[in-house]
């Protein structure tokens, strides 16, 4: 197989907690001034086997796109054994552009850089147009100590199971600092209502004594592998404000098909501290209503397979019962009298209320309606000649703006870089 290995990096003006945006609240993001943990993964890939493509997804404020851009370029041209292409916003712009000319509308809420469903589906468009008949997601706060994980994570990949099935999506799992694939979870008083590390220990022990590939209850989208047959075919789901690895499962289950987990397929998980606990909570809020409405959408669409919260014991299905909204609002209340963030969890509880259960209401049926664009935009985008060529000089230019800022580190990064260059790529598309 030829795969495209992607990696979103997020990029702020400083560590911050809340971007204010239910979609553009990120886990973690690094500052302009911080190299972040994306330096230990490149580092790590070095010694990975078969590494062909690698693309960095740039994802940051408009005001700081091209600095962001531009440290992250500072960064990976440390590694020069690696092939990496870093896609900012100018690069985004081109893809929008080239959808426009294409009679596809503005689709910039659905595929750009904000948002995790939106980025990854840049992902899948960028390994579309490239021509990669295969992707695999990686996220930036990640180590790879295995030299054969690539070939591990497209074993099967487009294979056929003995009874016929098509491997069409793989996870593999995470290892934690401690070297467990089992999570953190804690058994508190005031967890008693959301016990999901639990339920995901649950799952995970049964699925690691199983068979090397088995159907998946769990997506680890830092370890995520997708063979083009699904990916022109199905996108993630921009309107999930996190957890769209796992939605993406919800989703092929929804349209006909399935992931598939591979217990000897692994990495090492090291995210940063979070700086707020009770934020992350509140996302989750957002995510698990939205997810039971979605899920409750589906079922009165005739063309969609019925997707079951007692198909997904035990993990994700007690986080799609109807009694979710009660469960987080309690659980938001408990940790506001327990944990440290007391205003974020209170904020939450409210959230639960409110404003997450609106936005549920309101976006559960967009996804499905996207569905209805993306197969023939893939189709239409598949190897495009045009805008591969743009991406690649767009790409070229900034590698060249790097190199002499680095040779001429006084004369600044755009020294020597014809200006007009970017809009001469922009016109090329417009012929």
């Amino acid at each position: 197989m030829n795969p495209v290995i992607v990696i979103p990096t997020f990029v702020s003006p400083r560590r911050r907690k809340d971007s204010g945006s239910v979609i553009a609240t990120y886990d973690h993001t690094t500052p302009l001034s911080n190299p972040g943990e994306l330096p230990r993964l490149l580092t790590s890939l070095q010694k990975v086997r078969g590494i062909g493509q690698i693309i960095v997804l740039v994802a940051a404020e408009p005001a700081i796109s091209d600095q962001a851009a531009e440290k992250v370029q500072d960064i990976v041209s440390r590694f020069p054994s690696l092939n990496i292409a870093i896609i900012g916003a100018d690069e985004c712009n081109l893809v929008q552009q080239r959808m426009e000319q294409l009679g596809l509308g503005k689709l910039s809420k659905e595929i750009g850089l904000v948002g995790y469903g939106a980025i990854r589906n840049l992902g899948l468009v960028l390994a579309n147009v490239m021509g990669f008949d295969s992707i695999v997601f990686l996220d930036d706060d990640e180590v790879i100590d295995d030299a054969d994980f690539l070939q591990k994570g497209v074993y099967g990949l487009g294979k056929l199971t003995r009874k016929g099935v098509p491997i069409l999506a793989k996870t593999g799992f995470y290892l934690n600092s401690e070297g467990s694939y089992l999570s953190k979870s804690q058994d508190k008083w005031y967890n008693r209502f959301w016990q999901q590390g639990k339920a995901f220990n649950k799952w995970i022990t049964k699925a690691m004594r199983g068979p090397r590939l088995s159907r998946s209850n769990h997506v680890c989208g830092g370890c995520l592998a997708i063979h083009k047959e699904a990916f022109k075919r199905l996108s993630f789901d921009p309107w999930v404000a996190r957890g769209e690895d796992l939605d993406y499962m919800l989703n092929l289950r929804m349209y006909g098909s399935d992931i598939w987990f591979d217990n000897q397929w692994s990495l090492r998980h090291l995210p940063p501290a979070s700086t707020s606990e009770g934020t992350r909570f509140r996302q989750d809020i957002y995510r698990w209503l939205y997810e039971y409405r979605k899920m409750e959408y589906s079922r009165t669409q005739i063309d969609l397979m019925q997707v079951k919260p007692q198909s997904l014991e035990p993990y994700p299905g007690p986080f799609l019962e109807p009694g979710i909204t009660k469960r987080i609002r309690i659980t938001a209340i408990l940790r506001s009298l327990a944990r440290k963030d007391k205003k974020a969890y209170r904020q939450a509880a409210k959230a639960a209320r409110t404003e997450a259960v609106m936005y549920a209401q309101r976006n559960c049926s967009k996804y499905f309606e996207f569905q209805f664009v993306w197969p023939e935009l893939m189709a239409r985008m598949d190897s495009d000649q045009i805008l591969h060529t743009a991406i690649v000089q767009s790409v070229a230019r900034r590698q060249a703006a790097a190199n002499m800022a680095a040779a001429f580190p006084v004369a600044g990064a755009g020294a020597g870089v014809d200006p007009g260059v970017t809009s001469e790529i922009r016109l090329n598309i417009a012929e």
